[in-house]
This record gives structure tokens, C-alpha cells and sequence, in this order.
């Protein structure tokens, strides 16, 4: 384990410098490089985004990286040590970049989507996006006053993540005060152009 994250920054192209952050986090067994590709179809050029690498190795491939372990003989061993370096790698970001965290949207893919609602809703961000997630154990029993808006979307025919892990997501966050922004698409456990566009406008209604 390091005890910092390493990460690819994409600075604004329209902008001298960053005035709002997009933090995106990969799926079990992906990496940064796989959400990078997606950068030219949200169409922000203004933002700067942050793509961190998670901490551990993928068990099936040497390029796959992974928050914490899914299989089950190991279900979510390292969880507790990604969730902090997380936390502290966010809570630097506004001293090397300055950018607040008010300015600041958390997203995130299948197991960084899990990510995405664990951590986030403990820091004062601008907004959650969770694609294609879940929820981890306790976070229903946050005691917190406010929360971060925060978009769900899922696909109907996700089968590595069924439908209902996101209708609990939903349940769950509604239930403590979250704003919760729901979504569902047809299709499977992926990122579809259509979800990008929701995104998108999440985005730019939260910040601007």
C-alpha cells in the first residue's frame, strides 16, 4: 500500500486555471486509464478532472486495481484502509489545487460508485454521482445534518450489479435527508452516452 494515491489530472482547457474539480473513481479491476477514455463525452472543458488509481492490485489481472477485495472468502478486507486514504487524499486536494470541496463533485463507477456513497457523504462536497453502485454496510446509520445532492444511475439489465443494490442506494440516502437525483437506463452494468448526459447536466446544475 502507498500512502498516497496516485492519480492522471486533466486541467481545463478553457480555463487559466481550475476553478471546480471532477474526482472520478474506477470499478473493481479497472483503472484510471479506463475512465480517462470517457473524458471527451461529458464535454466540460472547463473542469479539471482527477482520476486516482485505487490502492490495491486486482487478484485476475496485473493492470486491474481494486478498492478493496470482492471475492467472497476476503468480502471488503482493505475496505477500511481505502475509505481513509480516500478521505485524506480528497481533504488535500483544495491545498494543491484551490479548489474547495463546495466546489468539488465525487463520482464514481460500480465498486467506486460503493466508494462514491461511503465516503461522500462524510465530506462537504458539492455533489455525489454513482454509476452502476451500491451501498456498503452502515451507512444507513450516518448521523450527519446535511449531505451532498447526489445522482443514481443504474441499468435495468445490470447483471453484476442487479437493479435493486440501486433502489436500496436510493432508499437508503432519501431516508437520512439525502437529495437524491434517480436514474435508470436499459442496459447492463456500463456507462452509456445517455448516462454522460445526466451526468453532465448534474454537473452543471450543482456548480455550474
Amino acid at each position: 500500500m502507498t500512502p498516497t494515491l496516485d492519480f492522471i489530472k486533466f486541467s481545463p482547457k478553457t480555463e487559466p486555471k481550475a476553478t471546480a474539480l471532477i474526482v472520478t473513481l474506477h470499478g473493481w479491476g479497472a483503472n484510471a486509464q479506463d475512465v480517462a477514455s470517457l473524458l471527451p463525452y461529458l464535454d466540460l472543458p472547463s473542469y479539471e478532472f482527477l482520476l486516482p488509481n485505487a490502492p490495491y492490485t486486482y487478484p485476475y489481472t496485473p493492470i486491474g486495481r481494486a478498492w478493496y477485495d470482492l471475492r467472497d472468502e476476503n468480502k471488503y478486507e482493505g475496505l477500511t484502509e481505502s475509505r481513509q486514504m480516500l478521505i485524506d487524499w480528497l481533504q488535500s486536494l483544495e491545498s494543491n489545487t484551490g479548489v474547495p470541496l463546495s466546489r468539488t463533485i465525487l463520482s464514481g463507477f460500480s465498486q467506486g460508485g460503493a466508494m462514491t456513497l461511503d465516503v461522500g457523504l462524510n465530506l462537504p462536497l458539492a455533489g455525489l454521482v454513482v454509476m452502476s453502485g451500491y451501498l456498503h454496510p452502515g451507512i444507513e446509520t450516518l448521523k450527519k445534518s446535511s449531505f451532498p445532492p447526489t445522482l443514481i444511475m443504474h441499468g435495468r439489465q445490470d447483471q453484476v450489479v442487479p437493479l435493486p443494490a440501486a433502489i436500496k442506494a436510493k432508499t437508503v440516502a432519501e431516508s437520512l435527508g439525502v437529495a437524491v437525483e434517480y436514474h435508470e437506463f436499459d442496459m447492463g452494468h456500463e456507462i452509456s452516452p445517455e448516462m454522460l448526459g445526466v451526468l453532465r447536466n448534474f454537473v452543471l446544475n450543482t456548480i455550474g
